[in-house]
């Protein structure tokens, strides 16, 4: 499926040319069928001769409809540009050509219609004038049909290069993140709320919960359709219609958004590149009441230039755009932008980052990932894919870690190092970012939750004291050191203290034994002085013992006597 929007000056036919090719009035108004005049978004849909779908958004023509023009064609693959040969090119067909362009068309279709109310000399001079026109624009290699709907002449030969066109348009891809613009929103008789709009980026199912943005509003998706027909997914690239559940009809409207939870960045600010349209006769700067067309959402926004103080016509410059209303928005967005003091659309562009990190008068965005993860230094994995659209592989742990910004994180570990000398520094005391960067430096020694540099001795590596209580077993001689290298030594695991008696490992393990051959032979369980007298020890020393073997599980207490724990070891 592909979703093509009409675009060219009012009364040029637009909406006929729709209606003789699909079928269906595009005009649902009664105004618009009265006036012969398309106010508002109409739609409809065919199947092309090769059996491809096409959808159609038929887009008002009039300045005074412009902003309904843009709400419709912020999402759609390409376009059929309308001009009738009884009046040529006129000035809104330079403003729709403009705002196609700076919306990202590549391709499109040039339908030149009413040829039955022109001779040929005249139909070749019209033919004429419009490839003037779009030379040098992304429709300057377009076909041009000749067309009447009217008379049906050359509908067959539109409909032929329609196809070829689709063909040629690249497909929606699927990206996992689902967003739909909300073009319309309506109460169904017995269903409750609908909207419709062109689902991009991702699939949407039936029982899926969406949310709407802005503000967040949470919704489930009863039943989908497309083209008239009921399904239980839909997939990008083609006009849906939503019935959902848990938001009003009257909480929704054109200019919201549908998108899959988690996995949009809702931004009221964003970088780009403006790009300012040839035909303005003035320059652009921060000043002036400026509106932005993003998706189907009309927004006023301040702008502020990134470098010049201002943009001259038929160039470009990075921008920082300041929302009224946040948006969801994914790096690439395209946006069109107009100053509603003068009433003209001025130019618009690609939206490069969507959370801008720098401040304005230090920000250069060009749209790329990497510019994207220096500017941050470290970036998860997952929010980069927020923040671009794209996935990329961590280099580092779970994040994506610019050069300078891990050389300058290993450089602070190191002085940490440093600064701890022999003793070694406490993992603890480093966040996730400086434990990932630790891994990277080779010099290093990690052991017992401490770091220290390789050529450094570790203080507490083979500590005699160590030794004299291996030496004790079961009755090890009372502390003569420090109590700060104690309870490293402790902390270390290489003495055991319980109730201020400190054991080596192994005689607290041995004392496990012994306490496995005495329930062996007395199930029913052993007192404290049977087994002080099995290891020969004192209460003193016997009780401390139990305690610590109560504690890892070894032995439970009950009563006056020990039994097995879920850790006993086998005899």
């Amino acid at each position: 499926m592909r979703v093509v929007a009409t675009a060219g000056h009012v009364d040029h036919g637009k909406s006929s040319l729709v209606l003789a090719l699909t079928g269906t009035d595009p005009d649902r108004f009664e105004e618009e069928k009265r006036r012969g005049l398309t106010i508002d978004l109409g739609f409809a849909h065919t199947a092309l001769p090769s059996g491809e779908g096409v959808s159609f958004v038929d887009v008002p023509g009039h300045v005074r409809f412009l902003r309904n023009m843009l709400a419709g064609v912020g999402a759609v693959d390409t376009c059929v540009f309308v001009v009738a040969a009884t009046e040529g090119w006129k000035p809104q067909s330079e403003e729709h050509l403009r705002i196609l362009e700076v919306l990202g068309l590549r391709t499109g279709v040039i339908a030149l219609t009413k040829i039955d109310l022109v001779d040929d000399e005249w139909r070749e001079l019209a033919l004429l004038d419009v490839v003037d026109h779009v030379a040098g624009t992304f429709l300057a290699d377009a076909e041009v049909v000749p067309v009447s709907a009217h008379t049906g002449a050359g509908l067959d030969e539109l409909r032929g290069a329609l196809d070829r066109l689709v063909a040629s348009t690249p497909a929606a891809v699927d990206r996992g993140r689902a967003r739909l613009w909300i073009d319309r929103s309506f109460a169904a008789r017995g269903s409750g709320t609908v909207v419709t709009g062109t689902l991009t980026g991702g699939s949407l199912a039936v029982d899926d919960t969406v949310v709407i943005e802005p503000g967040a509003r949470t919704a489930r998706i009863r039943s989908i359709q497309t083209l008239g027909t009921t399904v239980e997914r839909i997939g990008p690239g083609n006009r849906v219609a939503l019935n959902l559940v848990g938001v009003g009809h009257d909480e929704v409207g054109r200019g919201d958004a549908v998108v899959a939870p988690g996995r949009w960045v809702v931004t009221d600010r964003f970088d780009a590149r403006l790009d300012v349209l040839a035909g303005l006769d003035h320059d652009v700067s921060r000043r002036g009441a400026h509106v932005a067309y993003v998706g189907s959402r009309e927004i006023p926004v301040r702008l502020r230039v990134l470098g010049p103080a201002a943009i001259a016509p038929g160039t470009s410059a990075p921008v920082r755009v300041h929302l009224a209303s946040p948006v969801p928005l994914v790096l690439g967005d395209r946006f069109v932008l107009r100053e509603s003091g003068r009433d003209e659309t001025i130019g618009g562009g690609v939206v490069l980052d969507v959370s801008p990190v720098l401040p304005a008068s230090k920000a250069a965005p060009d749209g790329s990932l990497d510019r994207i993860v220096a500017e941050r230094g470290w970036v998860e994995v997952d929010e980069l894919e927020l923040l671009t659209g794209e996935r990329r592989e961590p280099n580092l742990g779970r994040w994506v870690v610019a050069p300078q910004a891990l050389d300058a994180t290993r450089a602070d570990v190191r002085a940490q190092l440093e600064a701890a000398g022999a003793e070694g520094l406490d993992l603890a005391r480093l966040d996730d970012r400086s434990r990932a960067a630790l891994d990277g430096l080779d010099d290093v020694v990690v052991a017992a939750g401490r770091a220290r540099l390789a050529d450094l001795v570790d203080p507490y590596a083979d500590h005699p004291f160590v030794d004299e209580v291996a030496a004790g077993r079961f009755t090890p001689p009372d502390p003569t050191i420090d109590r700060g290298v104690l309870r490293e030594l402790v902390r270390r695991g290489a003495l055991v203290e319980r109730d201020g008696i400190v054991f080596h490992p192994d005689a607290v393990a041995a004392a496990g034994v012994v306490a496995a051959r005495l329930l062996a032979a007395a199930p029913g369980g052993f007192t404290i002085a049977e087994f002080r007298d099995a290891i020969g020890a004192t209460r003193k020393h016997a009780l401390p013992l139990l305690n610590e073997l109560d504690a890892r599980g070894v032995t439970r207490r009950r009563d006056d006597v020990r039994i097995g724990g879920p850790r006993l070891p086998a005899v």
